[in-house]
């Protein structure tokens, strides 16, 4: 049964990413929205959705709202492991076979750019053990901004990947660089990144 307002899934790909687990960080940018069509399709083709939330994406979107699209518990802080003596941004990032951030605001890029981990989130894309994939959203001259592009350049050369956000009509009502991807944009990437290899832990 396909979830309230989500696309179906493509013809010949249902489940095609049953074993597959991928987390899904969110930051605080206006597109959060779109990701919650991200995650459904993702876990309508099989795929095991870990959603973990920034302090400023829980002002846009709503813990509950991923914890009934990805069926688990959401993540949220550094000082809340699951369980006793459990350093979460670990045990998770190890099951994990891809670590999409999206939205991917300027702060977080600046943030893993200059090797600082000082919430969740930045904390366990510096541990993560799979590939990254950040999809950038925000204002044209922030993205614009020769300081952003440094830090997008500099994450390219250690090996991270971007979905580069189009252009186009924009949260500050302006029309430029700096819309997010479109959500197939980004499903198609993630699908392709996960099928180039098989799951770390197949069903």
């Amino acid at each position: 049964m396909t979830q309230p307002g989500a696309e179906p899934a493509a013809p010949g790909r249902e489940c095609d990413l049953a074993g597959y687990e991928l987390i899904v960080g969110l930051t605080g940018g206006i597109a959060a929205y779109k990701v919650c069509t991200v995650i459904s399709r993702l876990a309508q083709a099989g795929c095991g959705v870990t959603a973990v939330m920034t302090r400023s994406a829980r002002k846009f979107i709503g813990e509950v709202t991923l914890q009934a699209l990805t069926g688990r518990q959401v993540y949220k802080s550094l000082w809340h492991a699951e369980r006793e003596y459990d350093p979460q941004h670990i045990s998770l990032t190890e099951a994990a076979d891809l670590f999409l951030v999206t939205p991917a605001t300027g702060n977080i890029l600046g943030k893993i750019a200059g090797g600082i981990a000082d919430d969740l989130l930045s904390t366990m894309v510096m541990a993560a053990d799979s590939p990254v994939l950040f999809a950038p959203a925000m204002n044209s001259r922030m993205w614009c901004n020769p300081i952003v592009q440094d830090n997008v350049a500099k994450l390219k050369r250690f090996g991270y990947t971007f979905i580069d956000p189009a252009e186009g009509w924009l949260a500050c009502r302006t029309v430029g660089p700096g819309r997010m991807a479109e959500p197939e944009t980004i499903l198609q990437v993630v699908r392709e990144t996960l099928l180039k290899q098989p799951p770390k832990r197949p069903q």
